[in-house]
């Protein structure tokens, strides 16, 4: 059911009656379809049966498509190559083929008067090194007729290139290495061309490394709405004739950290109010916000939580993509002057009474320092069943990935996967996490694989003080930064019986050597420090230098084609394991690359996570779940 029984469903756009949106399918290998629904209609697929609308900017993609008059521009994750779609026809390519998939498109925007599509362009030369990889901001016309031409180009990343509604003004961010968008970014607004060049260009907000710019867009009078974290949060503001006004002071995050292109937390209505989603206390909540009082109306939905940011409007019809706890992922669209809502698609269809889903509530428990730290905990629930009398649950404590991230309350079959079965979960937001204002998300700086990893064995020990956790049955798994934080926490700590880690880093060393794709290519700057200058540092917080310490079993599990975290930190403490004889087993995924997308691969993981537990910990899961072999595990 976690595998087969949902899709993902993101980037909403709204024009008029029609709405569109992406299913990422694992069932068709994890491929993503663009979906276009009418009014009073079935949704209907846009793309033919095998185009993967996926671009693989950054890596971690996103804004793959946009609309105009009816007619879809969409990268193909084959090839990437920018493709245009006209209604019931074949998709076409606009962009020159390039040998190795060199070129990669994203966030692009088509003029109004259809004739440009302007967006990014990511280059990667033959030598495949990451500081290589060029990224720039072009224009191509929409109908191919010749090549993507170079409109602005010098800094290292680009993003959200938007065009006003008159056509005479772009705007867009930049940022250079080593920060990322959201430690600092820079937003500018240049003169638009009818034949798309930029005159005039002015910076107008934002700084590298010390004020981060979200989501720029132009209200329908021609004003910049943004949001900027100048205050220590994210907070909605206005550009207008040159002069900046806060909207809605609020300790909320209207804005979060741009892992991916065309994420949307708001959008501005027809009359001028902006329709908003913002994170505080560990929820999301949605409302309408007049700009010209700075007054907010809740908006009356079921909803309370979302993965990656999905709001977007026309004129008084508003679309959101998001879920809660109980409530799987659906793509809503709201008519905010009657209230009159409509269901169009939803992430999940599942044939399971919700008294089996687990309900977290947030908590805020101690940790180093003084300090407090926030987190997610989910009780084990299944009505079907008793817990033995006097006992204490395992718990797992799950590190998200980043680890400049969150977790958030959003239903998940993977995680009922596990409360069903008996396990806690502790979902740790540890200091550096997003959602709780800029200084909780700055303690990571300069003390990454400390602080996290604190917080994390804090977590655990809040809960088993709490008598909610048994202390001999303590695991802990992440992916990514998580996967890190899992490897640190089984290296440096013996709290914990056993941990299964996602393409985790073994080595930051090799990190700060340039192993890893541009985006991150000097992330670990910030987080660790300058590299070499402060090698020590990342010699010390490397797990790999520790494999002495290392007693506790481990599941490493890692996609053959990742090119964020690559084979090779798996395989460094893989050998590790075996040599030291610790119990351990390897799973690596052919095909996959950072995070797991084909059903078969899903599954496959989670029940091997289970049965690797099941060993460590002396039980018999409950159902037909297939023994996984583990090394140097003593019967």
């Amino acid at each position: 059911m976690v595998a087969r029984s949902g899709s993902r469903l993101t980037a909403p756009w709204l024009a008029g009656e029609t709405t569109w949106w992406l299913e990422g399918r694992p069932a068709e290998n994890g491929r993503v379809v663009l979906v276009r629904a009418e009014s009073g209609v079935d949704p209907v697929d846009v793309v033919p049966k095998g185009f993967n609308v996926r671009t693989g900017v950054h890596e971690y993609g996103g804004g793959a498509y946009c609309i105009h008059a009816d007619t879809a521009f969409v990268s193909n994750f084959d090839d990437q190559r920018l493709y245009r779609v006209d209604p019931g026809a074949t998709p076409v390519a606009i962009t020159p083929a390039v040998e190795g998939k060199r070129h990669r498109y994203a966030d692009g925007r088509v003029t109004p008067d259809g004739g440009l599509w302007i967006g990014i362009r990511e280059r990667h030369t033959k030598s495949g090194r990451s500081a290589d990889v060029v990224n720039e901001l072009v224009a191509i016309p929409t109908d191919g007729s010749s090549a993507p031409r170079v409109i602005a180009a010098g800094r290292d990343f680009y993003s959200n290139p938007r065009i006003s509604p008159d056509g005479s003004r772009l705007c867009f961010l930049a940022w250079n290495l080593p920060w990322m968008p959201w430690d600092g970014c820079e937003l500018y607004v240049a003169e638009l061309t009818p034949d798309g060049e930029l005159a005039g260009m002015t910076h107008v907000a934002g700084m590298d490394g010390h004020e981060s710019i979200w989501q720029p867009e132009w209200s329908p009078s021609g004003d910049l709405v943004l949001a900027s974290d100048r205050s220590g949060w994210w907070n909605l503001e206005r550009i207008r004739e040159g002069q900046r006004t806060v909207l809605h002071a609020a300790e909320a995050e209207f804005g979060y950290p741009a892992w991916t292109f065309g994420a949307r937390s708001f959008a501005c209505l027809g009359d001028g109010r902006i329709v908003c989603g913002y994170d505080s206390e560990g929820l999301t909540y949605f409302g309408l916000l007049d700009p010209e009082d700075g007054r907010m109306e809740r908006l009356d939905v079921e909803l309370d939580s979302w993965g990656t940011p999905c709001v977007c409007a026309d004129g008084e019809q508003v679309v959101v993509i998001a879920g809660s706890a109980t409530l799987p992922s659906r793509v809503l669209r709201l008519d905010v002057s009657s209230g009159a809502q409509q269901i169009l698609r939803t992430s999940s269809q599942l044939p399971v009474n919700t008294e089996y889903f687990s309900v977290p509530r947030a908590i805020e428990f101690p940790t180093e320092g003084g300090l407090t730290a926030h987190a997610l905990v989910y009780r084990p629930t299944n009505p079907d069943y008793e817990p033995p009398e006097g006992e204490h649950p395992p718990l797992i404590v799950m590190s998200h990935g980043g680890p400049t991230g969150n977790t958030t309350a959003m239903f998940g079959i993977d995680m009922q996967f596990w409360t069903s079965r008996g396990f806690a979960v502790v979902d740790v937001n540890y200091g550096g996490s997003t959602g709780y204002g800029r200084a909780y998300r700055e303690r990571l700086n300069g003390k990454w694989g400390v602080v996290d990893l604190e917080d994390c064995v804090n977590a655990a020990r809040y809960l088993v003080d709490r008598g909610e956790a048994d202390p001999s049955r303590l695991l802990i798994t992440g992916g990514s930064a998580g996967g890190y934080t899992t490897i640190c926490a089984l290296t440096f700590t013996d709290a914990f019986a056993a941990g299964a880690t996602y393409f985790g880093i073994a080595d930051l060393e090799q990190f700060g050597g340039g192993e890893t794709h541009k985006f991150e290519l000097q992330y670990e700057h910030t987080l660790v420090g300058p590299y070499p200058e402060r090698a020590d540092l990342y010699h010390a917080r490397s797990p790999i230098h520790f494999v002495d310490r290392i007693s506790t079993p481990m599941l490493v599990l890692q996609g053959a084609d990742d090119k964020v975290v690559p084979p090779s930190q798996a395989e460094l403490i893989v050998g590790a394991l075996q040599e030291r004889g610790v119990p351990h087993a390897y799973l690596l995924y052919e095909g996959e690359g950072h995070g797991f997308r084909k059903a078969e691969n899903i599954v496959h993981a989670l029940e091997a996570e289970l049965s690797f537990y099941a060993q460590v910990l002396g039980f018999e899961p409950g159902g037909d779940v297939p023994k996984l072999q583990i090394e140097h595990l003593s019967s």
